[in-house]
């Protein structure tokens, strides 16, 4: 027996042994390798097997698995799939998601594999066949297919589309979304297309259309189907469950954000309770805007583990909370609200609660709304929801209506208020006015006695407290007994006037309605005769004080002193009105300022502002303000009166033009314009210029006094048109000048008395000399000259035996003119030394005449055939005196026409007669001798007149005048005419030639 075990125990080792060494070369293929296709999901599902043998090692092996499309067998996928046997002999299982339609095309898979286990050879087993799940493009069938059908994609992912068409057609084209198309590729088959969209985006309406056109022989040209583009499910939000009658529960979410997917596809809710294992509610998102409700009954369960689910094709969230049923009450608004017990401070609320059948106890709280707007909240003690509670509200105002309205909450636990209740309007009972009117008065002293007129306000703490209010008005006498007056005032009226006399009287004015009146606001009005500045209140000769003021308001002081016990400020809204809304202010003892501002003020408007001090009811006037808001131009001009003129000023009025409260400004002075019609600048002595915007410059005088309304306008030219303009300016300016008075300065007759100073002389002078005119004649130019009485012989010069002798520097020589007289034939001639007597004959005198030849000398030229002739003058010296030595030369030329002689004199020598063969230049002359040229300043005839145009006469002549001589320069004299002589004068020179011509006759 012992030997069978032995033997048993070695076979066994042996053939064990012969196993592995088989083993280490053995290969465990896959086999029965199924593939067949889940076309909703789109994936592809394999099963395989291998060995017994490998499932009984418990083997740990790796398959190479791959997936190809189309009939070359493109690999398009490749994964390992790791795996440990087990002894169960379990089936292999491996699946794969297509992007591309299975439909489209056929797949196929094949494995191998390969035993990662250190007993064994790490070799890969063979290929399997591969095995083929077919699509529709192999089909024989002739119906047009799009895939995917109707998918759901999350928005930016990447979807691919296939058409498929009948067979023996193709594909023409593909349209996505109305928009895009796209064309088949040639090298590709055209009885199927593959085309990928990438990051796809959501559109606003379910479902984006994709089409397929097809051309063949099928009926059916088009295929199309739809994509749905969206987001996964949010998280729920805002979630919260509460229960309002402790009988249902309700959960209220948001579903949060939209995810784009709607009907079928929308996000899809479930509430699921972990204690009860139960799902209370499965809902559907309607809006994603819209909360969802989910309620179901409570039973005698009070905790609640809660899970709720969002789910819908592209993915699910989920959110877990617990609550304790007690800690989530939101009870119903009260209801049956109602008044009980009103008083005129105080009412008494009633109102019903639920849950009726379950007691709990809630806290209520009640809000008051007053008329002004105000809100106050009251909140009540606990109460039972099954009893009939109340609340009792004081500190009401009498004679007032309320709003009221609750809601209530658990006292215990509080989760939230209820909704407020419907509301409810109640108004309190009457009661008498509380509180005092603010009284005010404006006196008038009148024929008598004064009117004074009462004005009253609520103060801020006055209530009236009922209906039909009136005003009790009533006055008497403080020193003297009488009987009180009185009258009573609507309360559409807020014043009124009443008549007292001189006395002292003390005024009250309460407010009354159907209860009772109010305390009653005193003031004393005194005497006249006891402070006389009271009765100045409302006279306008008062002194003003102009204050500041601004587009805000206008700034008001006052000196503060301890005798008063406060102070008041009185004006009008509107001044201007006959009912100018008369209002006060009134200020603590220590206040001596304030800021006046109203919605009333107005630009332009003065308003006047009194201050009072008071003192135990009594009133002092203080002073009076008046200021504008802001000051303006002037609306009206001045209307400037030419009151007084004269050669030189004009004075201007404007005595009507006003200075009151109806300026729309203080006026502060005035301006006047003056414009000069003939000049464009005005430049009047004290005057400072204004430019216009036309660009013409005015005058402008400035009068800084108001009341002045006179001005003279000076420094102005006689017999001148003036344009003249007053202004008025205030603090806001003046307007632009508009209209002028034009006015002519008269005629200055102080200018004509030089002249008659002048005139009347000369005139007595003329008169004088015309009357003596011989004696003038002989005195001022006689026809000889005496040379003792010359003024030139008074200078210290040249005197021979006492007798001044004529220098030719000191004086120039007149025109001689040769006449036919006894005292021509006694004129002595020289020639060449020797004395020539003339023969007594008469003869014409002669014009001498010089001109200019080509070369520029003077030539001596005369009317007749005689020689230019040179004499003495015996006039101007003395033959007694001259010598033989002082003779001079006279040059003589003769032309072949009878010319005009020119006469060659030269005084203080003796003359020497030429013969007609000699001819000298008179340029030679000059430069030898180098005496003075002298030209008469007589007139002669011009150079190119005839000789027969000159004056003959045989009959003795008149000596010339005497005319004073022009001295030349020593430039050659071109012309002949007296005008031409007399513009050498400047260029004259000492050192020339006398040229004697003749003079009138």
């Amino acid at each position: 027996m012992d030997n069978f075990v032995l033997w048993t125990i070695l076979l066994y080792t042996a053939l064990c042994f012969s196993i592995y060494q088989g083993q280490e070369i053995q290969e465990f293929s896959p086999t029965f390798l199924k593939v067949s296709k889940n076309l909703p999901l789109q994936r592809l599902l394999v099963e395989w097997d291998v060995s017994d043998s490998a499932h009984k090692f418990e083997l740990e092996m790796v398959f190479d698995i791959q997936v190809s499309r189309t009939e070359e067998m493109n690999v398009v996928w490749t994964e390992y799939y790791n795996t440990t046997l087990s002894k169960l002999k379990k089936t292999l299982h491996w699946s794969w998601d297509s992007e591309l339609p299975l439909e489209c095309m056929s797949h196929s898979v094949r494995i191998r594999s390969m035993v990662n286990d250190e007993r064994f050879s790490k070799l890969w087993s063979r290929w399997s066949q591969w095995e083929t799940v077919l699509g529709l493009d192999t089909s024989d069938d002739n119906t047009p297919y799009i895939f995917p059908e109707d998918k759901v994609v999350e928005e930016g992912s990447n979807v691919t589309f296939c058409c498929i068409g009948g067979k023996d057609s193709r594909i023409e084209y593909l349209l996505f979304n109305y928009t895009d198309y796209y064309y088949p590729d040639s090298n590709t088959s055209q009885r199927n297309m593959v085309i990928t969209m990438k990051k796809v985006l959501h559109a606003e309406v379910p479902g984006i259309p994709v089409f397929c056109k097809i051309s063949g022989k099928e009926n059916k040209k088009y295929s199309a189907t739809l994509l749905f583009v969206g987001k996964p499910p949010y998280e729920p939000e805002d979630l919260s469950c509460d229960t309002r009658d402790i009988k249902t529960l309700t959960c209220t979410w948001n579903p949060g954000k939209n995810t784009y997917l709607y009907g079928a596809h929308s996000t899809k809710y479930h509430l699921f309770e972990r204690f009860s294992q139960k799902t209370f509610c499965y809902q559907e998102t309607a809006h994603y805007l819209e909360p969802i409700h989910c309620s179901w009954a409570i039973d005698q369960q009070m905790i609640y583990n809660l899970t709720l689910t969002a789910q819908n094709p592209l993915g699910k969230r989920s959110a877990n909370f617990v609550l304790d049923v007690a800690h989530r009450v939101h009870p119903y608004p009260p209801s049956d609200l109602s008044v009980e017990h009103m008083k005129a401070t105080e009412v008494s609320l009633y109102w019903r609660m639920q849950p009726e059948y379950k007691a709990i106890k809630l806290l209520c709280q009640i809000e008051n709304r007053h008329p002004s707007g105000q809100v106050e909240l009251h909140n009540s003690s606990p109460v039972q929801s099954n009893s009939y509670p109340h609340l009792t509200l004081g500190g009401l105002q009498p004679f007032t209506n309320y709003a009221f309205r609750m809601r209530c909450g658990a006292a215990s636990h509080f989760w939230k208020w209820s909704e407020w209740s419907k509301t409810l309007r109640v108004r309190t009972n009457e009661a008498a006015p509380s509180g005092k009117l603010d009284v005010w008065r404006e006196v008038t002293p009148v024929l008598g006695g004064r009117n004074v007129t009462l004005f009253w306000k609520p103060l801020p703490d006055f209530r009236a407290n009922g209906g039909d209010i009136s005003f009790e008005i009533t006055w008497e006498k403080l020193k003297k007994a009488s009987e009180p007056e009185h009258i009573s005032i609507s309360a559409l009226q807020n014043s009124t006037t009443i008549s007292i006399d001189n006395h002292s009287y003390k005024i009250s004015v309460a407010a009354r309605n159907n209860i009772n009146s109010s305390l009653p606001s005193v003031m004393i009005i005194s005497r006249v005769t006891d402070n006389g500045a009271e009765e100045k209140v409302d006279r306008t000769d008062l002194e003003e004080e102009r204050v500041n003021g601004t587009v805000d308001g206008i700034y008001i002081s006052w000196k503060a002193t301890n005798a008063f016990d406060g102070y008041i400020v009185d004006w009008c809204n509107f001044p201007r009105s006959q009912h100018c809304d008369f209002q006060w202010k009134r200020f603590d003892f220590n206040t001596s300022s304030c800021f006046i501002n109203s919605a009333a003020f107005m630009p332009g408007v003065r308003y006047n502002f009194r201050v009072y001090g008071s003192l135990a009811n009594e009133y002092f006037f203080l002073g009076k303000k008046v200021g504008y808001t802001k000051e303006l131009a002037p609306r009206l001009n001045p209307q400037g009166e030419i009151a007084e003129m004269t050669s030189h000023t004009v004075t201007v009025t404007w005595d009507s033009y006003p200075v009151n409260e109806s300026q729309p400004g203080f006026i502060r002075g005035y301006h006047v314009y003056v414009k000069t019609m003939k000049e464009e600048e005005c430049s009047l002595k004290g005057s400072a210029k204004h430019a216009l915007s036309d660009g013409s410059v005015l005058c402008k005088y400035t009068i800084e006094n108001p009341e002045e309304k006179r001005y003279v306008v000076k420094h102005l030219m006689p017999e001148t048109t003036y344009a003249l303009a007053v202004k008025a300016y205030t603090g806001g300016g003046e307007t632009p000048i508009d209209a002028y008075i034009n006015v002519d300065t008269l005629h200055d007759s102080k200018i004509y008395l030089p002249v008659l100073l002048v005139i009347i002389p000369f005139v007595v002078i003329t008169a004088v000399c015309f009357w003596k005119i011989k004696w003038v004649k002989d005195c001022c130019y006689p026809e000889i000259p005496n040379p003792n009485k010359s003024q030139v012989l008074s200078f210290n010069g040249l005197k021979l035996n006492s007798e001044a002798v004529l220098k030719l520097s000191d004086c120039i020589p007149d025109t001689v003119v040769l006449e036919n007289t006894s005292e021509a034939n006694t004129l002595q001639l020289w020639s060449h030394g020797t004395i020539l007597e003339s023969e007594s004959k008469v003869i014409n005198p002669s014009w001498v005449y010089f001109i200019q030849n080509e070369v520029g000398n003077l030539m001596c030229t005369q009317s007749a055939p005689e020689a230019c002739t040179s004499f003495e003058n015996l006039a101007y010296s003395s033959q007694t005196a001259l010598g033989s030595s002082l003779y001079q030369n006279l040059w003589m030329s003769e032309k072949s026409e009878p010319q005009l002689s020119i006469l060659l004199y030269q005084p203080q020598h003796y003359i020497e007669i030429l013969s007609k063969d000699t001819v000298t230049s008179l340029r030679e002359i000059t430069e030898r001798e180098g005496s003075l040229r002298y030209i008469s300043q007589m007139e002669v005839p011009r150079s190119e007149a005839k000789l027969s145009d000159l004056p003959h006469s045989t009959e003795p002549m008149e000596h010339s005048s005497y005319k004073i001589q022009t001295v030349l320069g020593s430039e050659l004299v071109t012309s002949t005419s007296d005008e031409g002589i007399q513009s050498q004068d400047s260029s004259a020179s000492s050192n020339s030639t006398a040229l004697l011509l003749p003079g009138r006759h």
